[in-house]
């Protein structure tokens, strides 16, 4: 089960930000402005596990005006010059196929639900914060003052009753949709041709493959421009990826370190015993 959440749709209402707040109990992260359009939290965080972007574009708008019937549109003619587009996105965990913060957990605290989503245990994290660097994508980070991690966990207590998460429930333009991957990564990609279909060709879907470096995320998008413009990296890879060639290389290493070792002392033996 995951996530499909469609940029195309959203509104920036907030409405997922303010529902998974009061569900998860999540505490509140800062009402400042911070002179980034109507965004006031910057990124995901321990108290963020939600979070609407707003990137504003000074870009011609054309037949990037989506959800409107544009009836017959003219590929030919010239685009409108003028004018700016928000790029509106609700971010939220990967909750990645193959995810580093698993890996590194030496507590047991990550774990991979049913339905392949990664939750903490808060109750058994004993804040190391080793998943944090682990993250390829810098979801996961430890609350001030308390010291342990925390995230999106999905709702595992509404999906374990057969509900939709917080977020997906309060979205009232069904950008944020919630299912089985498989059904969503086939409706992401009619709503990527529904959208070429329209002119918007820079519609594009993002984590969906699970032959990235990643093995696909069980929270992916659609967006509107390159990932970068999202502070989405390009090319996400498993931060520990590496780590079993680094622990073979390691133990030949020792191996090799002992041998010499052996060997030193073998031959010392035996020039004591000659004497």
């Amino acid at each position: 089960m995951g996530f499909f959440t469609d940029t195309s749709v959203c509104i920036g209402c907030k409405a997922c930000e303010v529902a998974c707040k009061e569900w998860n109990a999540v505490p509140e992260d800062g009402l400042e402005f911070t002179g980034m359009s109507y965004d006031n939290t910057q990124g995901l965080g321990a108290d963020t596990w939600r979070h609407v972007a707003f990137i504003e574009q000074s870009k011609p708008i054309g037949q990037n005006e989506t959800g409107i019937d544009h009836g017959v549109v003219d590929h030919g003619a010239a685009p409108d010059a003028s004018g700016m587009r928000w790029l509106m996105a609700s971010d939220v965990c990967k909750h990645c196929t193959h995810a580093a913060c698993l890996d590194v957990c030496p507590t047991g605290s990550l774990f991979r639900t049913e339905f392949g989503t990664v939750v903490v245990q808060e109750d058994i994290c004993n804040g190391c914060g080793y998943c944090v660097p682990a993250c390829p994508y810098g979801v996961i980070d430890q609350r001030k003052g308390d010291g342990r991690a925390w995230k999106c966990t999905l709702c595992y207590d509404r999906i374990g009753v057969g509900q939709e998460p917080a977020c997906a429930k309060a979205c009232p333009t069904d950008s944020i949709q919630f299912g089985p991957l498989d059904e969503l990564r086939e409706r992401a990609a009619m709503r990527v041709d529904q959208l070429h279909d329209l002119g918007v060709g820079d519609a594009r879907l993002y984590g969906h493959d699970p032959d990235d470096g990643v093995g696909g995320d069980g929270a992916f998008f659609l967006l509107l421009d390159e990932p970068e413009v999202y502070g989405l990296p390009p090319d996400p890879v498993v931060t520990t990826r590496d780590l079993p060639s680094m622990w073979r290389h390691a133990g030949v290493a020792a191996a090799t370190l002992l041998g010499g070792l052996a060997a030193v002392f073998a031959a010392h033996g035996r020039e004591g015993g000659a004497r």
